[in-house]
């Protein structure tokens, strides 16, 4: 299935990086968790400007948005390990239920990532569904509603 490039950065954005209107986190894991995929948000909005020409392709931007994606999906199961009962974890009790299914979908971000061709507009386009798919397969069994 095919996403247009900016639905697909901005749901992503979006989904990353929603506000908590009701609750603001107070935990150090937590907010360390919630900085952690807002960085995934603005990383993959760079991208999906990019490959949708809403802004320059800028091969040192295109880099560095993705080695956020790789080296912060790298640490996701570090950030995850230990548990919260902060109000303003959207982290659904699943996440440590389920932990080497969680772990093995934090790893798909990793893979799509650094699969990730970054040397065009074009070529990012190409790649940002996979890194889609993998934010949705996660947020899907392991983010609160």
């Amino acid at each position: 299935m095919k996403f247009p490039i900016t639905a697909l950065a901005t749901a992503l954005a979006l989904i990353a990086g929603t506000a908590l209107a009701e609750t603001v986190a107070t935990d150090p894991t937590v907010i360390a968790r919630q900085d952690l995929m807002k960085s995934f948000g603005g990383a993959a909005k760079t991208l999906g400007e990019m490959a949708g020409g809403k802004i320059a392709f800028d091969a040192a931007a295109a880099e560095a948005a993705k080695a956020t994606l790789v080296n912060g999906s790298a640490e996701i199961a570090a950030k995850f390990e230990p548990t919260s009962t902060d109000p303003a974890s959207k982290a659904s009790p699943d996440v440590w239920k389920n932990w080497d299914d969680f772990v093995v979908k934090a790893k798909g971000l990793t893979d799509a990532a650094t699969a990730l061709d970054v040397a065009s507009a074009e070529s990012i386009g190409a790649g940002m569904g996979p890194i889609g798919g993998a934010c949705k397969a996660c947020h899907t069994s392991y983010r609160m509603k």
